[in-house]
């Protein structure tokens, strides 16, 4: 399995997302395989938001390795699953997908802990407070993630 969290920047969401799904996959045994990417490339090269690395490091994870990519078309071929953090997201990655197969592999992340509410991840950006809520949220998404798609763990 082959999955790629998605936000705007590739900043605060989903470099949060990719350090605790590789979490939740070392501690599960699976051989699979997690990166992210941002829809801009405002933040290209760049590591995660100070706040995120922060707020990752509290929960045990460390994901100052990460580097802020851009999210190319090719990577809708690569990844099983696109999973997107809120619904402008979501319309842009479906923006590159040019079949439908590519379609389908784009979901909202927290539609596996509340499927079809089509709920938003809040940028935390601008709020500092933010932060712990976000993190809160993909951890209980990630978690639906790895149940849903483990097999004989």
């Amino acid at each position: 399995m082959k999955i790629l969290m998605v936000c705007l920047g590739n900043i605060c969401r989903s470099p949060l997302a990719e350090g605790i799904m590789q979490h939740k996959i070392t501690a599960s045994g699976l051989d699979w395989q997690v990166d992210s990417a941002g829809t801009g490339a405002w933040h290209v090269g760049e590591q995660p938001d100070s706040r995120s690395i922060a707020t990752a490091r509290q929960h045990g994870i460390d994901i100052t390795r990460q580097r802020a990519r851009q999210l190319k078309p090719h990577d809708l071929d690569r990844f099983d699953l696109v999973l997107a953090m809120d619904s402008q997201n979501y319309r842009d990655i479906l923006g590159l997908a040019t079949t439908k197969a590519q379609e389908d592999k784009v979901l909202l992340i927290m539609n596996f802990v509340a499927p079809d509410r089509n709920q938003a991840v809040p940028d935390p950006y601008w709020n500092d407070n933010g932060f712990e809520q976000v993190f809160e949220m993909l951890e209980a998404a990630c978690g639906m993630v790895v149940e849903k798609f483990k097999v004989g763990v």
